[in-house]
């Protein structure tokens, strides 16, 4: 699993330009699969074919990024966010375009307290000594993403895109482990997410499934710089209760906390004060569908040094498991 994590958070492909990681994806998951397709908004579908419930799993494909809105005549970059950029994040931090092309986040000024960093006064620096120069690499629109690399340390992952590559990670390694189900699955990696979960909303739409259930990653409470919350990184994948976008369905949740149980998966419960994921938009489809989350516990998220545990992703694949595997009784 961890060349696959390492493989995929190193793919380029924030959100509105996916088309990288979608590709690398379906190389990953076609043989496992009975049909794969892409839908009008660029969604990745890949069904395991079955009589029962149509169960639908969510993992989001893209990542935040920084686009490009202006050169100036010295060749610096201006930008706006793709997602969930923090400015307290970027000072600094290197990027890459599409093409490879790298560059260096930095500040028009000396930063004398982190609360006035603006991010109308950030840019990025690619080398270039001018306009022109820059614009026969860059145009505007081009969007670049974090570049910090993949590390291991102490049994904990760390890099860029963990959000929710680790999630596609879930679904990939689900789909590659599931002999059989009584049900009809559908691995929806989804598009857009990171600008407001529009990928899950088309593919839901399309798909009607009985269930619904996003995998992606949440915050924890166990550094000294966090807010108290009770998900810690190490102890289990976190079954969510609510978040900014959804109350997970009771059956749902009960169902994920039950399979927990007989699996004899160590689990958390989750309530995540801000954010959301995909299941934010599966659950108000059509006439409602059913839906919960299976939350990965992450360190540093929307950062270029997010850091997931390996036990956590191991055992959330096994949840997925044993809820795939299981009759779903409503």
């Amino acid at each position: 699993m961890k060349e696959l994590l390492k493989k995929l958070v190193l793919c380029y492909g924030p959100a509105g330009n996916e088309e990288v990681i979608r590709d690398c994806i379906k190389e990953e998951i076609k043989d496992y699969v009975d049909e794969v397709k892409v839908d009008v908004l660029g969604n990745l579908i890949a069904v395991k074919r079955g009589g029962g419930k149509k169960v639908m799993l969510a993992a989001h494909m893209d990542q935040i990024g920084f686009m490009v809105t202006y050169i100036d005549e010295k060749g610096f970059i201006r930008f706006s966010r793709v997602g969930g950029i923090f400015v307290q994040n970027s000072i600094n931090s290197k990027v890459v375009f599409k093409d490879g092309l790298v560059g260096v986040v930095s500040y028009e000024s000396e930063i004398e307290d982190i609360k006035d960093v603006k991010l109308d006064k950030m840019y990025i620096d690619i080398g270039t000594k001018s306009r022109e120069e820059t614009e026969k690499l860059v145009k505007i629109g081009d969007v670049a993403v974090y570049a910090n690399g993949f590390a291991e340390s102490n049994g904990r992952y760390i890099s860029q895109a963990m959000d929710d590559r680790a999630g596609c990670v879930l679904l990939i390694e689900t789909a590659k482990r599931l002999k059989s189900s009584p049900h009809e699955v559908y691995f929806v990696f989804t598009v857009q997410e990171e600008l407001g979960v529009r990928g899950a909303k088309t593919s839901a739409y399309a798909l009607d499934p009985h269930v619904g259930i996003a995998v992606d990653v949440t915050l924890t409470g166990d550094t000294p710089k966090s807010k108290p919350m009770a998900v810690k990184m190490g102890e289990g994948p976190a079954i969510k209760v609510k978040d900014v976008l959804i109350m997970a369905h009771p059956k749902v949740k009960e169902l994920m906390i039950t399979r927990a149980r007989e699996a004899g998966v160590p689990y958390q419960m989750e309530i995540l004060e801000a954010g959301g994921t995909d299941a934010g938009a599966i659950h108000l489809t059509r006439k409602g569908i059913p839906s919960g989350v299976l939350s990965i516990p992450t360190r540093y998220v929307h950062s270029d040094c997010e850091m997931v545990d390996a036990s956590d992703m191991e055992n959330g694949v096994k949840l997925l498991l044993k809820i795939l595997e299981e009759e779903i009784e409503f």
